[in-house]
């Protein structure tokens, strides 16, 4: 065989033979999720962290602050605030995500991520998903100790799993907000000081901890209209017995039915900005 049929069968062999290419959107994603969890498994403060400011708050606003609060309608203060209380639990239990995205970041972990054969939207969304086990696993130990310190069910169990499905909806939701903001800032004490802007006003401006008409009358439509009070009073409705039970008005369908218009846009808008920083990020 000549040199130049030599080289044309090499040709035909390169041709014919499938070039290495990296791993899909759902493999990639699965294992990006799987880094970050590992990454709070090898610094488990960060886990203890969450479970015990969970457990603190919960006891503080139960035993300090619920002699003096009132929420009507003969609703035990305890009733009344588990449901807003897990739902601000996703604020709280989120920040960590924003500082460790930025650590991420500055650190050269995002550039050799981008220079990596794979989908670069899937590095965002396995960092969501594994964001969002982790917000679980703080609103999980909450509810137990919700129960511990006298919270009760007063609903069938249909809507009690809806009302779990909520949560886990809110918390992947919000975990894109986090995201962006690590993605956004400079360093990780950037990114938590962020994270702590958002989270107080919203927290706190809500019906969460306390009923919105106990507020000044200036603030009340501020937290009669933003995502945590509404996301409080639909999960109130589901575990409570109904809108009712607890004194709002419309109905249960709507509470939910708003909640979920809400943390579509959320996601639609932070996932988009997320994922767009991400790419383009030099």
């Amino acid at each position: 065989m000549t040199t130049t049929d030599t080289r044309t069968a090499d040709r035909v062999k390169e041709v014919a033979l499938p070039r290495a290419t990296g791993a899909d959107f759902v493999t990639a994603a699965l294992q990006s999720a799987k880094r970050t969890i590992l990454q709070f498994f090898r610094t488990p403060q960060l886990l203890m962290l969450g479970t015990v400011q969970g457990a603190l708050f919960l006891f503080m606003f139960r035993y300090i602050f619920g002699g003096a609060i009132h929420p009507g309608g003969g609703l035990d203060y305890v009733d009344f605030l588990v449901p807003g209380f897990l739902v601000t639990g996703i604020l709280w239990l989120g920040m960590p995500a924003a500082s460790g995205v930025a650590e991420d970041a500055t650190t050269g972990v995002h550039d050799r991520l981008r220079s990596l054969p794979i989908p670069r939207s899937s590095v965002m969304f396995g960092r969501s998903i594994a964001d969002t086990a982790l917000m679980l696993w703080g609103l999980f130990v909450a509810g137990v100790l919700a129960f511990i310190v006298g919270f009760r069910l007063h609903t069938d169990a249909l809507d009690a799993v809806l009302a779990i499905a909520l949560l886990v909806i809110a918390a992947y939701s919000f975990a894109w907000i986090f995201i962006t903001i690590g993605l956004i800032s400079n360093s990780a004490q950037a990114a938590n000081g962020m994270a702590t802007l958002l989270v107080i006003p919203f927290a706190f401006i809500s019906a969460a901890y306390v009923p919105a008409d106990s507020l000044p009358g200036w603030l009340q439509p501020v937290a009669n209209n933003q995502p945590f009070t509404i996301l409080s009073n639909a999960l109130r409705s589901l575990t409570l017995g109904g809108t009712d039970a607890v004194g709002l008005g419309h109905t249960t369908t709507y509470w939910v039915a708003l909640s979920l218009v809400w943390c579509a846009g959320i996601f639609l808008v932070f996932s988009t900005i997320a994922v767009s920083r991400f790419s383009r990020r030099r």
